[in-house]
């Protein structure tokens, strides 16, 4: 499995300059709110996928009056050997991705070369919002696993570019429209099933790990919604056309999907408290770094953003456990309450960095 041996970040955030090197087991981050510890773990995100797990927009993630950031980090990777990987982005929007001073001929061939899962309370976007941040998160997962499903994707978002320009111009024929309508039915296909397996897949696992946590009080689960279910997309989009030409956008597809969060046969954003919610995006994620594991082979890395907030005792004692009776990789853990933090670590290993920041500035402890 990749490990992080060294990062080196500029102008991220509020991160000036750091260059840390960390534990290949777990790495604690500690300090108050504000200060820096999940631009931290988001620099390390963005350096496996290319962006940040929180801002859709680069423009967000340059440190005050500056104009460009970079991240370099150097992995121990599965075959014993050094790697070095580096992102600059700058304002202009010119992004660069190099392995070992190569860059890559397109940015999407890094992803799934660093593998990873972050677990942060911005994840309770995917019970809170709409369908959308449902679909970006199995988007995230499908697309580190398998290549064709990220090739099919963008291939199918093109698709679509072009057809909603054609709907909104109104200047086409019918049988256009059916050549391209065709060639996206190719392109959703393998989307969909992949999809639809993810979720057959994750669904006991969630359910497994939320047992854990929760000591089984709930039964929680996942569906999949899509428009493919009973029909092609060339028949959906024939049964829409009007609908389509009228409003002038494609209102069916794979782009509508959605993921049904269940407690207890209800929707959980209804009838879930915090805390319940929260125990289900934590067994949502450990659901996927188990799916991931398996596809690789090995243990993705795993980045712990403030996973304590909101659960009890009782709850992080059974997130801990799992932690520790399960073949994690390197793990990054952040915290405000340093005590804490140190103590629920201490009794899982003495293989272990901590860190403290303040105002973007971090020191090895």
């Amino acid at each position: 499995m990749p490990i992080l041996e060294k990062i080196v970040i500029s102008d991220f955030r509020n991160i000036g300059f750091q260059e840390l090197v960390f534990s290949p087991n777990i790495n604690c981050i500690s300090g108050n709110n504000g200060e820096g510890k999940t631009n931290l773990l988001d620099a390390i995100y963005y350096l496996s996928m290319s962006k940040s797990a929180f801002s859709s927009s680069d423009r967000y993630n340059f440190r005050y009056g500056t104009d460009s950031f970079s991240i370099g980090g150097t992995y121990r990777m599965q075959n014993g050997l050094e790697s070095r990987f580096s992102a600059e982005v700058k304002s202009s929007g010119e992004k660069r991705f190099r392995r070992d001073d190569k860059p890559y001929p397109k940015i999407s061939d890094h992803i799934g070369v660093l593998p990873v899962v972050m677990v942060s309370p911005a994840d309770i976007s995917l019970v809170s919002e709409s369908g959308e941040e449902r679909r970006r998160f199995v988007n995230s997962v499908l697309s580190q696993m398998d290549r064709e499903y990220l090739y099919s994707l963008q291939q199918y978002n093109r698709l679509l570019s072009q057809r909603n320009a054609m709907l909104k111009s109104m200047n086409f024929s019918r049988d256009l429209l059916e050549v391209l309508d065709s060639r996206m039915e190719k392109a959703a296909r393998p989307v969909y099933e992949a999809r639809k397996k993810f979720a057959e897949d994750i669904a006991p696992a969630v359910t497994q790990y939320y047992n854990v946590l929760s000591s089984g009080k709930e039964n929680v689960g996942i569906g999949y919604k899509s428009d493919l279910q009973n029909a092609g997309l060339e028949e959906v989009f024939m049964r829409h056309y009007d609908r389509d030409c009228a409003l002038k956008y494609t209102t069916s597809g794979i782009q509508r999907d959605d993921f049904v969060f269940t407690m207890d046969g209800y929707p959980i954003r209804r009838c879930g408290s915090q805390g319940q919610q929260k125990s289900f995006l934590v067994s949502l994620k450990f659901a996927q770094y188990e799916i991931m594991k398996r596809s690789y082979g090995f243990a993705p890395m795993l980045l712990l953003d403030d996973v304590f907030d909101k659960l009890d005792m009782t709850r992080i004692s059974n997130l801990l456990s799992m932690v520790a009776g399960n073949e994690f990789g390197q793990i990054f853990i952040t915290d405000s309450n340093k005590v804490r933090l140190s103590g629920i670590v201490d009794s899982i290993t003495s293989d272990r960095a901590y860190f403290e920041t303040s105002a973007g500035n971090f020191k090895k402890l």
